[in-house]
Protein backbone atom coordinates (compact mmCIF):
# COMPACT_ATOMS: atom_id res chain seq x y z
CA UNK A 1 0.00 0.00 0.00
CA UNK A 2 2.80 2.26 0.73
CA UNK A 3 4.45 1.59 -2.62
CA UNK A 4 1.00 2.14 -4.52
CA UNK A 5 1.05 5.82 -2.56
CA UNK A 6 4.53 6.91 -3.45
CA UNK A 7 3.85 5.81 -6.78
CA UNK A 8 0.70 7.73 -7.08
CA UNK A 9 2.60 10.74 -6.02
CA UNK A 10 5.31 10.74 -8.79
CA UNK A 11 2.15 10.13 -10.73
CA UNK A 12 0.76 13.67 -9.57
CA UNK A 13 4.60 15.15 -9.80
CA UNK A 14 5.32 14.44 -13.48
CA UNK A 15 1.58 13.53 -14.86
CA UNK A 16 2.61 9.93 -15.90
CA UNK A 17 2.26 6.53 -14.63
CA UNK A 18 5.47 5.47 -13.41
CA UNK A 19 4.30 1.76 -15.01
CA UNK A 20 4.02 1.76 -18.64
CA UNK A 21 4.03 -1.65 -20.15
CA UNK A 22 5.76 -2.20 -23.02
CA UNK A 23 6.26 -4.74 -25.75
CA UNK A 24 9.26 -7.33 -25.12
CA UNK A 25 10.83 -8.44 -28.13
CA UNK A 26 12.81 -12.06 -28.57
CA UNK A 27 16.89 -12.57 -28.76
CA UNK A 28 16.35 -13.99 -31.79
CA UNK A 29 13.54 -11.76 -33.23
CA UNK A 30 11.31 -15.06 -33.72
CA UNK A 31 8.20 -15.58 -32.12
CA UNK A 32 8.70 -17.36 -29.22
CA UNK A 33 6.28 -20.01 -28.12
CA UNK A 34 4.16 -18.89 -30.75
CA UNK A 35 4.12 -14.98 -29.60
CA UNK A 36 4.41 -12.22 -32.22
CA UNK A 37 4.50 -8.49 -32.27
CA UNK A 38 2.19 -6.58 -34.88
CA UNK A 39 2.23 -3.38 -35.75
CA UNK A 40 -1.57 -2.10 -36.60
CA UNK A 41 -0.71 1.17 -37.13
CA UNK A 42 2.60 3.24 -36.68
CA UNK A 43 3.88 2.73 -33.68
CA UNK A 44 0.84 0.87 -32.39
CA UNK A 45 2.18 -2.33 -31.76
CA UNK A 46 -0.08 -5.24 -30.28
CA UNK A 47 1.11 -8.59 -28.89
CA UNK A 48 -0.02 -12.13 -30.73
CA UNK A 49 -0.50 -15.03 -29.82
CA UNK A 50 -0.72 -17.14 -32.87
CA UNK A 51 -0.32 -20.96 -32.56
CA UNK A 52 -0.35 -22.37 -35.78
CA UNK A 53 -0.33 -26.75 -36.03
CA UNK A 54 1.97 -28.58 -37.70
CA UNK A 55 -0.52 -30.75 -40.03
CA UNK A 56 0.93 -33.20 -42.20
CA UNK A 57 1.15 -32.51 -45.81
CA UNK A 58 -1.57 -34.98 -46.86
CA UNK A 59 -4.00 -33.31 -44.60
CA UNK A 60 -3.10 -29.95 -46.39
CA UNK A 61 -4.08 -31.07 -49.65
CA UNK A 62 -7.74 -32.97 -49.09
CA UNK A 63 -10.32 -30.41 -49.96
CA UNK A 64 -11.96 -28.94 -47.23
CA UNK A 65 -15.90 -30.22 -47.38
CA UNK A 66 -18.08 -28.27 -49.38
CA UNK A 67 -20.84 -27.04 -48.07
CA UNK A 68 -24.23 -29.10 -49.03
CA UNK A 69 -28.03 -28.53 -48.78
CA UNK A 70 -28.28 -29.92 -45.15
CA UNK A 71 -26.25 -27.10 -43.49
CA UNK A 72 -27.79 -24.29 -45.64
CA UNK A 73 -30.03 -22.04 -43.40
CA UNK A 74 -32.59 -19.41 -44.70
CA UNK A 75 -32.01 -16.28 -42.38
CA UNK A 76 -34.77 -14.45 -42.88
CA UNK A 77 -35.83 -11.45 -40.20
CA UNK A 78 -38.06 -8.19 -40.33
CA UNK A 79 -37.01 -5.82 -38.03
CA UNK A 80 -39.12 -3.10 -37.70
CA UNK A 81 -38.60 0.62 -35.24
CA UNK A 82 -41.37 2.77 -34.45
CA UNK A 83 -40.97 6.47 -33.88
CA UNK A 84 -42.36 5.58 -30.19
CA UNK A 85 -39.91 3.17 -29.41
CA UNK A 86 -41.27 0.23 -30.34
CA UNK A 87 -38.93 -2.39 -32.04
CA UNK A 88 -40.26 -5.44 -33.41
CA UNK A 89 -38.68 -8.84 -34.78
CA UNK A 90 -40.11 -10.90 -36.81
CA UNK A 91 -38.32 -14.48 -37.73
CA UNK A 92 -39.39 -15.73 -41.09
CA UNK A 93 -36.70 -18.10 -41.99
CA UNK A 94 -36.12 -21.48 -40.49
CA UNK A 95 -35.81 -22.65 -36.59
CA UNK A 96 -32.71 -24.25 -35.66
CA UNK A 97 -32.40 -26.46 -33.10
CA UNK A 98 -28.96 -27.44 -30.81
CA UNK A 99 -28.65 -30.34 -28.72
CA UNK A 100 -25.37 -29.05 -26.80
CA UNK A 101 -24.16 -31.00 -23.78
CA UNK A 102 -28.11 -32.13 -23.70
CA UNK A 103 -28.66 -28.74 -22.15
CA UNK A 104 -32.50 -27.82 -22.85
CA UNK A 105 -32.15 -23.83 -23.33
CA UNK A 106 -29.69 -24.47 -26.03
CA UNK A 107 -33.19 -25.31 -27.98
CA UNK A 108 -34.94 -22.93 -30.01
CA UNK A 109 -38.64 -22.93 -29.65
CA UNK A 110 -40.97 -24.31 -32.34
CA UNK A 111 -42.58 -20.89 -33.86
CA UNK A 112 -41.89 -19.63 -37.17
CA UNK A 113 -42.03 -15.96 -36.25
CA UNK A 114 -40.78 -14.25 -33.16
CA UNK A 115 -41.99 -10.78 -31.96
CA UNK A 116 -39.92 -8.79 -29.74
CA UNK A 117 -41.65 -5.46 -28.74
CA UNK A 118 -40.11 -2.88 -26.92
CA UNK A 119 -43.55 -1.51 -24.69
CA UNK A 120 -43.75 1.91 -22.98
CA UNK A 121 -45.33 0.86 -19.77
CA UNK A 122 -46.81 3.91 -18.67
CA UNK A 123 -50.44 3.20 -19.88
CA UNK A 124 -50.13 -0.52 -18.91
CA UNK A 125 -51.54 -1.95 -15.89
CA UNK A 126 -48.95 -2.25 -12.83
CA UNK A 127 -51.21 -5.35 -11.79
CA UNK A 128 -52.33 -8.59 -13.92
CA UNK A 129 -55.72 -7.97 -12.61
CA UNK A 130 -56.39 -4.24 -11.85
CA UNK A 131 -59.09 -3.30 -9.73
CA UNK A 132 -62.02 -1.40 -12.10
CA UNK A 133 -62.51 2.59 -11.83
CA UNK A 134 -65.29 3.57 -10.24
CA UNK A 135 -68.24 3.91 -12.59
CA UNK A 136 -69.24 7.66 -13.53
CA UNK A 137 -72.81 8.84 -13.12
CA UNK A 138 -73.99 9.10 -16.67
CA UNK A 139 -77.15 11.41 -17.00
CA UNK A 140 -80.01 10.70 -19.64
CA UNK A 141 -78.60 13.38 -22.11
CA UNK A 142 -75.04 11.81 -21.80
CA UNK A 143 -73.70 8.94 -23.16
CA UNK A 144 -70.20 7.16 -23.57
CA UNK A 145 -68.02 8.23 -25.99
CA UNK A 146 -67.32 5.98 -28.53
CA UNK A 147 -63.83 4.22 -28.02
CA UNK A 148 -60.72 6.26 -30.24
CA UNK A 149 -60.32 5.31 -33.33
CA UNK A 150 -56.56 3.61 -33.20
CA UNK A 151 -54.18 5.31 -35.96
CA UNK A 152 -52.00 3.56 -37.90
CA UNK A 153 -48.44 3.19 -36.65
CA UNK A 154 -45.46 4.11 -38.97
CA UNK A 155 -42.60 2.61 -38.78
CA UNK A 156 -39.53 5.03 -38.80
CA UNK A 157 -36.93 2.26 -39.88
CA UNK A 158 -37.32 -1.17 -41.63
CA UNK A 159 -35.06 -3.58 -42.03
CA UNK A 160 -35.24 -6.96 -43.85
CA UNK A 161 -33.06 -9.52 -43.49
CA UNK A 162 -32.94 -12.52 -47.00
CA UNK A 163 -29.69 -14.29 -47.13
CA UNK A 164 -28.50 -18.29 -46.95
CA UNK A 165 -26.15 -18.65 -44.27
CA UNK A 166 -23.84 -22.29 -45.05
CA UNK A 167 -23.14 -23.27 -41.47
CA UNK A 168 -20.95 -26.40 -40.72
CA UNK A 169 -18.84 -28.54 -38.47
CA UNK A 170 -15.44 -27.31 -37.79
CA UNK A 171 -12.56 -29.48 -37.02
CA UNK A 172 -9.26 -28.83 -36.25
CA UNK A 173 -8.37 -31.25 -39.04
CA UNK A 174 -10.02 -28.30 -41.25
CA UNK A 175 -7.08 -25.57 -42.25
CA UNK A 176 -10.02 -23.27 -43.48
CA UNK A 177 -10.59 -22.70 -39.43
CA UNK A 178 -9.12 -20.01 -37.44
CA UNK A 179 -10.38 -19.41 -33.49
CA UNK A 180 -9.95 -15.80 -32.36
CA UNK A 181 -10.05 -15.27 -28.78
CA UNK A 182 -10.42 -11.48 -27.17
CA UNK A 183 -10.61 -10.49 -23.61
CA UNK A 184 -11.99 -7.50 -22.05
CA UNK A 185 -11.18 -4.45 -19.66
CA UNK A 186 -8.04 -5.27 -17.38
CA UNK A 187 -7.30 -8.40 -18.98
CA UNK A 188 -4.65 -10.01 -20.96
CA UNK A 189 -4.39 -12.85 -23.78
CA UNK A 190 -2.75 -15.02 -20.85
CA UNK A 191 -6.27 -15.50 -19.31
CA UNK A 192 -7.26 -17.85 -22.80
CA UNK A 193 -3.89 -20.37 -21.24
CA UNK A 194 -6.14 -23.46 -21.19
CA UNK A 195 -8.35 -22.90 -24.12
CA UNK A 196 -4.99 -21.94 -26.17
CA UNK A 197 -3.44 -24.93 -24.52
CA UNK A 198 -6.63 -27.19 -25.93
CA UNK A 199 -7.20 -26.51 -28.91
CA UNK A 200 -3.89 -25.89 -30.53
CA UNK A 201 -3.52 -29.59 -29.44
CA UNK A 202 -7.03 -30.57 -31.00
CA UNK A 203 -5.51 -29.23 -34.16
CA UNK A 204 -7.29 -25.79 -34.59
CA UNK A 205 -5.07 -22.81 -35.34
CA UNK A 206 -5.58 -19.89 -32.70
CA UNK A 207 -4.95 -16.44 -32.02
CA UNK A 208 -5.08 -14.24 -29.40
CA UNK A 209 -4.07 -10.39 -28.91
CA UNK A 210 -3.82 -8.06 -26.31
CA UNK A 211 -5.96 -5.12 -26.42
CA UNK A 212 -3.53 -2.35 -26.12
CA UNK A 213 -2.21 -1.28 -22.72
CA UNK A 214 -2.84 -4.36 -21.65
CA UNK A 215 -0.45 -7.77 -21.54
CA UNK A 216 2.88 -6.98 -23.97
CA UNK A 217 1.19 -4.46 -25.86
CA UNK A 218 2.49 -0.95 -26.48
CA UNK A 219 0.90 1.69 -24.24
CA UNK A 220 0.22 5.07 -25.19
CA UNK A 221 -0.24 7.79 -23.12
CA UNK A 222 -3.32 9.60 -24.54
CA UNK A 223 -6.99 8.90 -23.61
CA UNK A 224 -8.08 8.59 -27.54
CA UNK A 225 -5.84 5.70 -28.25
CA UNK A 226 -8.38 3.74 -25.94
CA UNK A 227 -11.67 4.64 -27.26
CA UNK A 228 -13.86 1.62 -28.49
CA UNK A 229 -13.29 2.42 -32.64
CA UNK A 230 -9.45 2.66 -31.79
CA UNK A 231 -9.50 -0.71 -30.25
CA UNK A 232 -11.85 -2.11 -32.94
CA UNK A 233 -9.80 -1.24 -35.86
CA UNK A 234 -6.82 -2.49 -34.04
CA UNK A 235 -8.75 -5.78 -33.73
CA UNK A 236 -9.67 -5.52 -37.44
CA UNK A 237 -6.24 -5.64 -38.67
CA UNK A 238 -5.73 -8.36 -36.41
CA UNK A 239 -8.89 -10.09 -38.02
CA UNK A 240 -7.70 -9.49 -41.71
CA UNK A 241 -3.85 -10.70 -41.19
CA UNK A 242 -4.87 -13.89 -39.70
CA UNK A 243 -8.30 -14.72 -40.55
CA UNK A 244 -9.55 -18.10 -42.71
CA UNK A 245 -12.24 -19.09 -44.77
CA UNK A 246 -14.10 -19.99 -41.61
CA UNK A 247 -13.44 -17.79 -38.40
CA UNK A 248 -14.81 -18.51 -34.97
CA UNK A 249 -14.70 -15.53 -32.58
CA UNK A 250 -14.50 -16.11 -28.95
CA UNK A 251 -15.49 -12.60 -26.65
CA UNK A 252 -14.95 -12.72 -22.97
CA UNK A 253 -16.86 -9.07 -21.51
CA UNK A 254 -15.96 -6.46 -23.14
CA UNK A 255 -14.18 -8.48 -26.05
CA UNK A 256 -17.63 -9.22 -26.57
CA UNK A 257 -18.45 -5.96 -28.22
CA UNK A 258 -15.42 -6.42 -30.31
CA UNK A 259 -16.99 -10.32 -31.37
CA UNK A 260 -20.31 -8.43 -32.46
CA UNK A 261 -18.18 -5.54 -34.03
CA UNK A 262 -16.32 -8.25 -36.73
CA UNK A 263 -19.21 -10.39 -36.94
CA UNK A 264 -21.81 -7.59 -38.34
CA UNK A 265 -18.62 -6.77 -40.74
CA UNK A 266 -17.64 -9.36 -42.22
CA UNK A 267 -20.22 -11.86 -41.90
CA UNK A 268 -19.37 -14.35 -44.81
CA UNK A 269 -15.95 -14.77 -42.90
CA UNK A 270 -17.25 -15.23 -39.63
CA UNK A 271 -18.65 -18.46 -39.09
CA UNK A 272 -19.61 -19.14 -35.42
CA UNK A 273 -19.15 -17.09 -32.69
CA UNK A 274 -19.14 -17.42 -28.83
CA UNK A 275 -20.05 -14.52 -26.14
CA UNK A 276 -18.78 -15.28 -22.48
CA UNK A 277 -20.72 -12.95 -20.47
CA UNK A 278 -20.88 -10.45 -22.78
CA UNK A 279 -24.41 -8.80 -21.40
CA UNK A 280 -27.21 -7.08 -22.63
CA UNK A 281 -27.73 -6.04 -26.32
CA UNK A 282 -27.38 -2.44 -25.68
CA UNK A 283 -25.40 0.37 -27.22
CA UNK A 284 -22.22 1.34 -24.93
CA UNK A 285 -22.27 4.48 -22.89
CA UNK A 286 -19.79 5.38 -20.30
CA UNK A 287 -20.96 6.14 -17.06
CA UNK A 288 -20.01 9.50 -15.60
CA UNK A 289 -20.46 8.71 -12.50
CA UNK A 290 -18.32 5.76 -11.95
CA UNK A 291 -15.10 5.45 -9.52
CA UNK A 292 -13.29 5.01 -13.03
CA UNK A 293 -13.79 9.07 -13.45
CA UNK A 294 -11.43 9.63 -10.82
CA UNK A 295 -8.14 11.07 -11.59
CA UNK A 296 -5.09 8.42 -12.37
CA UNK A 297 -3.54 9.07 -9.29
CA UNK A 298 -6.21 8.27 -6.84
CA UNK A 299 -6.88 5.12 -8.73
CA UNK A 300 -3.37 4.29 -8.41
CA UNK A 301 -4.00 4.94 -4.36
CA UNK A 302 -7.14 2.46 -4.92
CA UNK A 303 -5.26 -0.41 -6.58
CA UNK A 304 -5.18 -2.49 -4.16
CA UNK A 305 -9.16 -2.22 -3.11
CA UNK A 306 -9.83 -2.76 -7.00
CA UNK A 307 -7.99 -5.48 -7.20
CA UNK A 308 -9.27 -7.25 -4.02
CA UNK A 309 -12.62 -6.05 -5.42
CA UNK A 310 -12.13 -7.79 -8.35
CA UNK A 311 -11.12 -10.75 -7.08
CA UNK A 312 -14.12 -10.89 -5.33
CA UNK A 313 -16.86 -10.01 -7.98
CA UNK A 314 -14.80 -12.14 -10.81
CA UNK A 315 -14.51 -15.17 -9.16
CA UNK A 316 -17.43 -17.79 -7.40
CA UNK A 317 -14.48 -18.28 -4.77
CA UNK A 318 -11.83 -15.94 -3.09
CA UNK A 319 -9.27 -17.96 -1.80
CA UNK A 320 -5.44 -19.04 -2.73
CA UNK A 321 -5.86 -21.09 -6.26
CA UNK A 322 -7.90 -17.61 -7.54
CA UNK A 323 -5.26 -15.56 -6.25
CA UNK A 324 -2.88 -17.40 -8.09
CA UNK A 325 -4.93 -17.92 -11.56
CA UNK A 326 -5.13 -14.15 -11.30
CA UNK A 327 -1.34 -13.23 -11.18
CA UNK A 328 -0.66 -16.28 -13.93
CA UNK A 329 -3.73 -15.03 -16.31
CA UNK A 330 -2.11 -11.24 -16.03
CA UNK A 331 -5.85 -9.59 -15.10
CA UNK A 332 -6.23 -6.37 -13.75
CA UNK A 333 -2.90 -5.62 -14.16
CA UNK A 334 -2.94 -2.35 -16.11
CA UNK A 335 -1.96 0.81 -15.48
CA UNK A 336 -4.49 3.43 -13.96
CA UNK A 337 -4.36 5.67 -17.13
CA UNK A 338 -5.02 2.98 -19.43
CA UNK A 339 -8.11 1.57 -16.75
CA UNK A 340 -9.04 5.27 -16.57
CA UNK A 341 -9.07 5.55 -20.38
CA UNK A 342 -10.43 2.02 -21.27
CA UNK A 343 -13.89 2.89 -19.08
CA UNK A 344 -14.37 6.18 -20.50
CA UNK A 345 -13.95 4.66 -23.96
CA UNK A 346 -16.62 2.76 -24.06
CA UNK A 347 -19.10 4.32 -26.58
CA UNK A 348 -20.65 2.83 -29.17
CA UNK A 349 -24.21 4.50 -29.28
CA UNK A 350 -24.70 1.80 -32.96
CA UNK A 351 -24.44 -1.31 -31.24
CA UNK A 352 -27.85 -1.16 -29.84
CA UNK A 353 -30.41 -4.11 -30.43
CA UNK A 354 -31.09 -3.69 -33.94
CA UNK A 355 -27.29 -3.82 -34.81
CA UNK A 356 -27.31 -6.73 -32.68
CA UNK A 357 -30.91 -8.48 -34.16
CA UNK A 358 -29.02 -8.45 -37.54
CA UNK A 359 -26.70 -10.62 -37.13
CA UNK A 360 -26.95 -13.86 -38.40
CA UNK A 361 -24.48 -16.09 -37.46
CA UNK A 362 -25.10 -19.14 -34.95
CA UNK A 363 -24.00 -17.60 -31.23
CA UNK A 364 -23.32 -19.33 -28.13
CA UNK A 365 -23.80 -17.39 -24.87
CA UNK A 366 -21.80 -18.92 -22.07
CA UNK A 367 -22.89 -17.23 -17.98
CA UNK A 368 -21.41 -17.89 -15.14
CA UNK A 369 -24.13 -18.09 -12.57
CA UNK A 370 -22.47 -16.03 -9.67
CA UNK A 371 -21.28 -13.26 -12.03
CA UNK A 372 -21.35 -10.02 -10.08
CA UNK A 373 -20.46 -7.89 -13.29
CA UNK A 374 -22.90 -9.88 -15.47
CA UNK A 375 -26.86 -10.55 -14.42
CA UNK A 376 -28.44 -13.58 -15.93
CA UNK A 377 -30.97 -11.48 -17.51
CA UNK A 378 -29.00 -9.54 -19.85
CA UNK A 379 -27.75 -12.74 -21.05
CA UNK A 380 -31.10 -13.86 -21.65
CA UNK A 381 -32.24 -10.84 -23.25
CA UNK A 382 -29.54 -10.96 -25.76
CA UNK A 383 -30.44 -14.60 -26.73
CA UNK A 384 -34.00 -13.50 -27.40
CA UNK A 385 -32.44 -10.46 -29.37
CA UNK A 386 -30.62 -12.90 -31.51
CA UNK A 387 -31.39 -14.63 -34.42
CA UNK A 388 -29.68 -18.10 -33.48
CA UNK A 389 -28.46 -18.23 -30.06
CA UNK A 390 -28.30 -21.35 -27.38
CA UNK A 391 -27.57 -19.80 -23.74
CA UNK A 392 -25.39 -21.82 -21.41
CA UNK A 393 -25.14 -21.42 -17.77
CA UNK A 394 -22.48 -22.66 -15.92
CA UNK A 395 -23.72 -22.84 -12.51
CA UNK A 396 -19.80 -23.33 -10.58
CA UNK A 397 -18.72 -20.14 -12.40
CA UNK A 398 -18.50 -16.55 -11.85
CA UNK A 399 -17.51 -13.85 -14.38
CA UNK A 400 -14.20 -15.34 -15.32
CA UNK A 401 -15.33 -18.41 -15.88
CA UNK A 402 -13.50 -19.55 -18.40
CA UNK A 403 -10.15 -19.36 -16.16
CA UNK A 404 -12.38 -20.95 -12.93
CA UNK A 405 -14.05 -24.20 -15.03
CA UNK A 406 -11.48 -24.27 -18.15
CA UNK A 407 -12.71 -28.21 -18.66
CA UNK A 408 -16.42 -27.42 -18.68
CA UNK A 409 -15.78 -24.23 -21.02
CA UNK A 410 -13.37 -26.07 -23.45
CA UNK A 411 -15.98 -28.75 -23.78
CA UNK A 412 -18.88 -26.42 -24.28
CA UNK A 413 -16.99 -24.26 -26.98
CA UNK A 414 -16.03 -27.52 -28.78
CA UNK A 415 -19.58 -28.93 -28.90
CA UNK A 416 -20.26 -25.53 -30.58
CA UNK A 417 -17.79 -25.71 -32.73
CA UNK A 418 -18.87 -29.10 -33.92
CA UNK A 419 -22.58 -28.60 -34.31
CA UNK A 420 -24.39 -27.83 -37.60
CA UNK A 421 -27.84 -27.85 -37.86
CA UNK A 422 -30.02 -30.78 -38.56
CA UNK A 423 -31.76 -30.50 -41.53
CA UNK A 424 -34.50 -33.51 -40.20
CA UNK A 425 -35.13 -31.28 -37.79
CA UNK A 426 -36.14 -28.56 -39.48
CA UNK A 427 -38.09 -29.53 -42.27
CA UNK A 428 -40.53 -31.02 -39.67
CA UNK A 429 -41.09 -28.46 -37.95
CA UNK A 430 -41.42 -26.60 -41.12
CA UNK A 431 -44.20 -28.85 -42.39
CA UNK A 432 -45.66 -29.18 -38.98
CA UNK A 433 -46.13 -25.43 -39.06
CA UNK A 434 -47.14 -25.15 -42.87
CA UNK A 435 -50.12 -27.71 -41.98
CA UNK A 436 -50.98 -25.49 -38.65
CA UNK A 437 -51.22 -22.51 -40.63
CA UNK A 438 -53.43 -24.28 -43.52
CA UNK A 439 -56.04 -25.73 -41.40
CA UNK A 440 -56.15 -22.90 -38.84
CA UNK A 441 -55.79 -20.04 -40.63
CA UNK A 442 -53.31 -18.50 -38.10
CA UNK A 443 -49.80 -17.35 -37.43
CA UNK A 444 -47.96 -19.14 -34.64
CA UNK A 445 -46.11 -15.94 -32.93
CA UNK A 446 -44.89 -15.64 -29.80
CA UNK A 447 -44.96 -12.13 -28.54
CA UNK A 448 -42.28 -11.04 -25.92
CA UNK A 449 -42.54 -7.14 -23.91
CA UNK A 450 -38.98 -5.83 -23.42
CA UNK A 451 -39.04 -2.93 -21.36
CA UNK A 452 -36.44 -1.66 -18.38
CA UNK A 453 -34.10 -4.30 -19.33
CA UNK A 454 -37.09 -7.12 -18.70
CA UNK A 455 -38.32 -9.87 -20.87
CA UNK A 456 -41.79 -11.22 -20.49
CA UNK A 457 -43.42 -13.09 -23.02
CA UNK A 458 -46.30 -16.02 -23.42
CA UNK A 459 -46.60 -17.68 -26.73
CA UNK A 460 -49.45 -16.88 -28.29
CA UNK A 461 -51.61 -16.87 -31.65
CA UNK A 462 -52.33 -14.40 -33.89
CA UNK A 463 -54.53 -14.22 -36.50
CA UNK A 464 -53.82 -12.67 -39.89
CA UNK A 465 -54.91 -8.68 -39.99
CA UNK A 466 -56.84 -7.42 -42.36
CA UNK A 467 -55.83 -3.91 -44.31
Amino acid sequence: MLTSITESIFCCLWGKTTSVVLPVESSDGKPADGFEFVEVKPGRVLRVRHILPERPASTDEQPEPSSNNNSSVHCKRKITVYRNGQLVIENLGDVLHSEILQCQNGDVEQCSTVEVELSDYTTAPSSPDPKPAPALLISDQQKPAPPPRRRRRKPKRTVLIDTQRCISSCKGTHSDVALFFIHGVGGSLDIWGRQLDFFSRLGYEVIAPDLAGHGASIAPQIAAAYTFYALAEDLRAIFKRYARKRNILIGHSYGVSFCTFLAHEYPEQVHKVVMINGGGPTALEPSLCSIFQLPSCVLHCLSPCLAWSFLKAGFARQGAKEKQLLKEGNAFNVSPFVLRAMMSGQYWPEGDEVYHAELTVPILLVHGMYDKFVPIDEDQRMAEILLFAFLKVIEEGSHMVMMECPETVNTLLHEFFLWEPDDSKKNTVTKVTADQTTVNNVTPVQTLTVANGNITGTPKVNKPLNK
